[in-house]
């Protein structure tokens, strides 16, 4: 699989990164070897979790198969921390907090570092600079390699990337930046999108398939085994089941048809290769779904094709989300 750099740093991962958001939940141990195994035979080294994914089960059950199954020395593994289960405040981004987080997710892991940690979301209740003092107290002490944000509008990641900037060699910048972005949800293009090109960093689209409507699957109903139709998932597939995404879904479709590709693939090669992305993170069931969206490692799209689904999937850009030169 190629390799490309996260962000303006000299690390490198694969392109296509493996997401871990149901394990320890939907997904078991029998699975989750089968895919990481899968993964790692393709050349796949980006293994991206977050402590609160199974409140804790998903990094575990990952630590577990370090070493025994892949080597770890062979993966790239990227987690989060600050998201916390409180009704009051849904995210805690203060020093204390964070880095107790990280401590409890290298336990878990069963390893002394990982390579890249994200702030899971912008908490608004601490000083930004605390909040990123504790990204440079992790890198510094060797418990991560790179650091990231997740989660960060646009003004929250130019301001946190711009900080960082500012003190070279003293501030760790930030290598990457986590958001959701597909053909159906081209949102991070309006600010996040050119606030991370023009500070080098490395953009890692999540549900980069429109959280699986983009499959297809869900064109004439809601399979029965799918996250759409499970009680803790159906709410998180809903917002893309309306017109407007059936719109695109069949702009898809009909590529596919046009290539003798699938769906997911034409929806995946799509995002893979929007200027300024790094990997999307593909979040399987099993290994079966897995391999289906490796398989897109061959697959460039051409150009009339990604210039129809630009246009069907277009987001409304208005004053003031971009310079007012280009409006």
């Amino acid at each position: 699989m190629e390799q490309r750099h996260l962000g303006r740093t000299g690390l490198r991962v694969s392109r296509i990164g493996l997401g871990t958001l149901t394990w320890g939940r939907d997904t078991d141990e029998h699975d989750a070897a089968d895919m990481l195994k899968a993964f790692w035979e393709a050349g796949g080294t980006l293994v991206d979790t977050a402590d609160v994914y199974g409140d804790g089960e998903a990094e575990y059950l990952l630590g577990q198969l370090l070493d025994g199954l892949v080597p770890r020395r062979d993966l790239v593994i990227s987690t989060k921390a600050g998201s916390v289960p409180d009704p009051d405040r849904r995210f805690d981004g203060s020093r204390g907090h964070l880095l107790a987080a990280l401590d409890a997710s290298l336990g878990r892991l069963g390893t002394d570092y990982v390579d890249v940690w994200h702030v899971h979301a912008f908490d608004p209740e601490t000083p930004l600079e605390e909040t990123l003092q504790a990204l440079d107290l992790a890198v510094g002490s060797g418990r991560a390699r790179y650091a990231g944000v997740s989660n960060f509008c646009g003004w929250q990641l130019a301001k946190a990337a711009t900080w960082q900037l500012a003190a070279p060699g003293t501030r760790t910048r930030l290598a990457s930046t986590q958001l959701e972005y597909s053909l159906l949800q081209r949102g991070v293009e309006r600010e996040v999108l050119p606030a991370a090109l023009d500070l080098g960093v490395g953009m890692l689209p999540s549900s980069p398939l429109g959280r699986g409507v983009l499959t297809g699957k869900y064109r004439h109903t809601v399979p029965q085994d799918s996250r759409g139709a499970s009680d803790h998932m159906a709410r998180f597939v809903e917002p893309y089941l309306d017109d407007t995404a059936t719109g695109i879904v069949d702009a898809v479709t009909t590529a596919a048809d046009g290539l003798a590709v699938t769906p997911l693939q034409v929806a995946l090669a799509w995002v893979r290769d929007r200027p300024g992305v790094v990997a999307p993170i593909v979040g399987a069931r099993n290994a079966q779904q897995l391999t289906a969206a490796l398989s897109v490692e061959a697959l460039s799209l051409p150009d009339e094709i990604c210039r129809a689904l630009d246009d069907v999937s277009a987001p409304v850009h208005r004053y003031p989300d971009h310079d007012w030169s280009t409006l």
